[in-house]
């Protein structure tokens, strides 16, 4: 991850105002939302760790709405402060938001927006990233979420610059993050902000993750998108290109078949998806590769060529800049967690074959890794894949167009 923060030098010199205190944490807890991103920073920074070198938080729980506040399996929680007690805060965190469907109470953003405005960072883990935009704090910046929810981010808010392909984004005084263990990832950075590398790297050690994690969300991505795609004029057009990732084809070709400028097929394309179609289409072309690596015996020379690849050297640049490892490496270790005795099934990679995953889906399937066409290493977060290069901004991953690394000013890191 790279230190040298570009996000607007107004934004880093701003200086906290009021009762506001630097050491002080508040998290903020609404009913319905997932108990383990609620509890990430509340081990993070609630709990005194400093026999091993971690500098003491203060932390302040706080009920965005009148509790007791649901949480998952039904529990109820009760905390201890109410939104007043953010007026102390120099951080305040939002771990997630129940529902990306619905609007969070006017009285919390109106505390968010406070927060903001004398000085403290504000921070969004995995859906938190829905309450910083609906109280406008990621108007114009940088930001990011779980890739589920990335295209529905983007589409809800278009003045956010959505990358769903990082852990996380700093953008200064605004963090957000991808989803449930992302939220460890950006916890640790801020640590690491506030008290250096080594003070990160003994928390690292109590909670037993890596202090960095190299790469980002690609490898986790399916090939859903937003369901809202269906009923537009372009779904004719992405059906096509995921049933014909076999051939070369490139975005020019996209949008002719959209009867499209270029720059307006661009511009629409991401409205949808929160990705530009540049990047959309390698992506889907190394998640083809991934899958005919797994279930089929072709040489990788092969697996180039029916992916769509114009030779086996971009194959190869591609899949280690979204996987972090070469094609002849992932196979290998996909293989030797495999059950003995199981041999990959012979695919043409075409459509409707076992390596062609299948028809896009939508947001609503993707968190199901059973369904047929799913690849497991795109959907099991523990796959064994040697990562061996740090990408240090957004604009290394797969040589992105020029409008999605024009609209990513912030530092973006995927450590």
């Amino acid at each position: 991850m790279s230190h040298d923060s570009t996000a607007a030098p107004e934004a880093a010199a701003r200086k906290l105002s009021g009762r506001r205190r630097k050491e002080i944490v508040a998290v903020l807890l609404f009913s319905g939302g997932p108990i383990f991103e609620s509890s990430i920073p509340l081990s993070v920074f609630g709990i005194d760790r400093q026999d091993a070198g971690v500098p003491r938080y203060r932390l302040l729980v706080c009920g965005g709405e009148d509790g007791p506040l649901r949480t998952t399996g039904g529990l109820e929680l009760s905390a201890p402060h109410g939104l007043e007690a953010i007026s102390r805060a120099g951080t305040v965190v939002v771990p997630a938001w129940r529902s990306i469907t619905s609007p969070p109470p006017d009285e919390a953003l109106d505390a968010l927006r406070r927060a903001h405005e004398e000085g403290a960072r504000i921070v969004g883990l995995c859906t938190g990233a829905f309450v910083l935009a609906a109280a406008g704090l990621l108007d114009g910046r940088p930001a990011t979420t779980h890739w589920m929810y990335a295209p529905t981010l983007a589409k809800r808010y278009p003045s956010v610059h959505v990358d769903p392909r990082e852990l996380f984004v700093d953008d200064g005084d605004v963090l957000t993050s991808a989803g449930t263990a992302a939220g460890i990832d950006l916890c640790l950075h801020i640590v690491r902000t506030d008290h250096g590398n080594e003070a990160a790297g003994a928390l690292a050690r109590r909670l037993v993750v890596p202090p960095r994690r190299s790469g980002g969300q690609e490898r986790y991505l399916d090939r859903s998108l937003p369901e809202e795609i269906g009923a537009d004029p372009l779904a004719e057009v992405v059906a096509w290109a995921l049933e014909h990732l076999h051939e070369q084809f490139d975005v020019e070709t996209l949008a002719a078949r959209a009867y499209m400028s270029r720059r307006t097929f661009d511009r629409r394309f991401r409205s949808l998806t929160g990705s530009a179609p540049l990047q959309w289409l390698i992506t889907q072309r190394v998640l083809q590769a991934q899958r005919l690596l797994e279930t089929s015996d072709y040489s990788v020379d092969e697996v180039a060529g029916r992916c769509g690849f114009r030779s086996p050297v971009a194959l190869r640049g591609h899949f280690r800049r979204q996987l972090g490892s070469s094609p002849a490496a992932y196979r290998a270790a996909y293989r030797a967690r495999r059950p003995q005795g199981e041999r990959p099934q012979d695919t043409d990679g075409g459509p409707g074959g076992p390596g062609s995953g299948g028809m896009p889906g939508h947001a609503g399937h993707a968190g199901h890794p059973g369904q047929q066409g799913q690849s497991p290493a795109a959907m099991h977060p523990d796959h064994p894949v040697p990562l061996q290069s740090r990408r240090t901004a957004a604009a290394s991953a797969a040589g992105p167009s020029p409008a999605l690394s024009a609209s990513l000013p912030g530092q973006r890191s995927g450590t």
